[in-house]
């Protein structure tokens, strides 16, 4: 099944071939084991020194001027509970006594501690008025109390980005509340840590959070010590946006999430320049103007994000505050084309996005996904087909990130990537670790009829065969006919000693989705949210109904997936079809 073989099909084909330069190789590894081997320890103890601390203390603030919006939409139930003593963070909590706090205690559980110490819960707390405020203020002086010197958990780069980013947004509201000795504390306790990360350690990856963080907490702190942090973090800010975002507006970690988090703080970061009547640099309001632009290709019919690359779906309403600006962002039918490796292809209703770009290199592989051409299908606003939904929120799940974990083809019992672990984790983070691979684009479009092909090479060294996955969307029928095709790599021919091997292709399933397996036993009836029918058919030699997972905002739960296994021939050509059609059409199975 060609392009030519498509009645109707015209045009040149348009046809992308990606380089290969995804994930850390060997020769990238140890150069970084070794340069953070040197220098982590040398940080540890330049910062853990007594004297420190006053370092930070220059020129300090004693009012507030700007009081900036986080446009992150909030739940008060976590800042109500937390008025009783009672703190659910991370899927886990913690109770303290009337007056007490919980910073001199162990914390259940590490995701929980990196929450606590980011201050996630500050944005719900000040939902509460005075009584919240207060509770925030004597929370936060508490917190400093504990945590005045450097600690390497405490003041982690990313962990003190967020608490800086949420004190600044609440930090004027704070100190209405306060008397002046603690008004001139809390001003203190902010500006300290916006210069502190205006320092090293933190990196390429998250340079421009935490740049962000710190001018935002140059524009709430008042007069010369806030100017000073102010300028200094915007006139670094502007090369840490081009190397984080790119000319399409994709993240360099490629993960949407990502990119629409820092759209988020860059719109708090304009208001609240816009507060001082300063005018935003030109990085700045590019960036905003680019990211605007990927969000809305990246944002599914749905109204969440396409779950790919490490970044979850967010949430409707989150993702609503971010395109809140956007005067394009309700175009009829939604984008479609390629941003930061994305594919996007549509009809009335459905939408399909493969991931036809290798991962991110270096740093930015913290969240990278060995996952080539992972796909999602939403059909009408149900997401039926989906992954398995990994984010750095589910750090013990660290095997989701490979081609298992999302709806595409797996190849034998060998992984050609993995992420980092053990000690190498500790130091450079679970960076994705293995052979890099390439992939190929091509799209063409006619009446009625769209074709997209995605290669890749990821399994051409263990098994010599290259994956071909080919998309053809009738947008009369809204019917998704496909192929997946693995055929012999001529660079690999005769270096390959296995006969065949198993393949599987999964499909997994939103959790919710229902699977129906019909009596041929090769056609499958999916129903969404909505109730709405929809035939999954094949001719794969086994297909079956499986349990799976998915995770969400870092807890697991149940679904299922979709699986066709079979075996494949190294010396020789495998297709496997599949196609995706609305039920109650002539010709159902039964």
């Amino acid at each position: 099944m060609g392009p030519d073989a498509i009645p109707g099909l015209r045009g040149a084909p348009m046809r992308t071939p990606v380089k290969s330069a995804g994930v850390t190789t060997g020769p990238q590894l140890w150069p970084a084991i070794a340069g953070r081997m040197l220098t982590r320890q040398m940080w540890i103890e330049l910062y853990g020194l007594p004297g420190y601390a006053q370092t930070l203390a220059a020129g300090k603030a004693v009012a507030f001027a700007a009081s900036p919006r986080d446009f992150r939409p909030v739940d008060g139930a976590v800042g109500k509970a937390i008025l009783s003593g009672k703190f659910h963070l991370a899927g886990t909590h913690m109770e303290v006594e009337s007056g007490g706090d919980p910073w001199n205690r162990p914390s259940p559980s590490k995701a929980f501690a990196t929450d606590l110490h980011a201050f996630t819960w500050l944005p719900s707390l000040m939902l509460h008025e005075e009584r919240g405020a207060r509770e925030a203020l004597r929370l936060t002086l508490a917190w400093a109390q504990t945590f005045a010197r450097w600690s390497p958990f405490a003041w982690d780069p990313q962990i003190l980005a967020r608490r800086t980013f949420n004190l600044a947004c609440a930090a004027r509201r704070m100190g209405g509340v306060a008397n002046d000795g603690d008004r001139f504390r809390l001003a203190d306790i902010l500006g300290r840590q916006a210069r502190q990360l205006l320092r090293p350690p933190g990196g390429l990856a998250g340079q421009a959070e935490r740049l962000v963080a710190s001018a935002l907490a140059g524009a709430v702190l008042a007069g010369t010590p806030g100017q000073r942090i102010r300028r200094t973090a915007l006139g670094r800010l502007g090369s840490a946006l081009r190397a984080t975002v790119a000319g399409d507006g994709s993240h360099a970690s490629r993960s949407p999430e990502a990119g629409l988090e820092l759209l988020l703080d860059l719109l708090a970061l304009n208001e609240a320049l816009a507060q001082l009547s300063e005018p935003p640099p030109e990085a700045v309001s590019g960036a905003i103007v680019r990211l605007t632009t990927a969000l809305r290709l990246q944002v599914l019919p749905d109204g969440r994000l396409t779950a790919m690359q490490g970044g979850g779906p967010s949430t409707i309403a989150r993702v609503a505050a971010a395109r809140a600006h956007d005067e394009h962002a309700d175009t009829p039918g939604g984008a479609t084309g390629t941003i930061g490796g994305l594919a996007r292809i549509r009809s009335p209703l459905l939408t399909v996005v493969t991931d036809a770009g290798p991962p991110a290199k270096g740093a930015w592989s913290e969240t990278a996904c060995a996952q080539p051409l992972a796909l999602e299908i939403v059909c009408g606003k149900d997401r039926l087909i989906t992954g398995c939904g990994w984010t750095p929120r589910a750090p013990d799940r660290q095997g989701l990130r490979l081609s298992p974990g999302h709806s595409t083809l797996t190849l034998g019992e060998t992984a050609f990537a993995e992420p980092l672990g053990g000690w190498k984790a500790e130091l450079l983070g679970p960076r994705l670790y293995g052979r890099p691979w390439k992939t190929t684009v091509e799209r063409r479009d006619a009446e009625g009829a769209v074709w997209l092909e995605v290669e890749h090479d990821a399994w051409a060294a263990p098994y010599g065969l290259l994956h071909q996955r080919r998309l053809y969307l009738d947008q009369r029928l809204d019917e998704l006919r496909a192929e997946e095709r693995l055929h012999p790599c001529p660079e690999q021919r005769g270096q390959v000693r296995q006969i065949a091997a198993p393949y599987a292709v999964r499909f997994h399933l939103e959790p919710g989705a229902q699977a129906s397996l019909a009596r041929d036993r090769r056609s499958i009836l999916l129903r969404g949210h909505s109730g709405r029918g929809w035939w999954f058919r094949t001719d794969g030699p086994d297909v079956a109904i499986e349990p799976s997972v998915h995770v969400e905002d870092g807890l697991t739960r149940r679904s299922l997936q979709v699986v066709v296994r079979g075996s494949a021939r190294t010396d020789a050509e495998t297709r496997i079809r599949w196609k995706l059609s609305p039920a109650g059409a002539a010709g159902d199975p039964v």
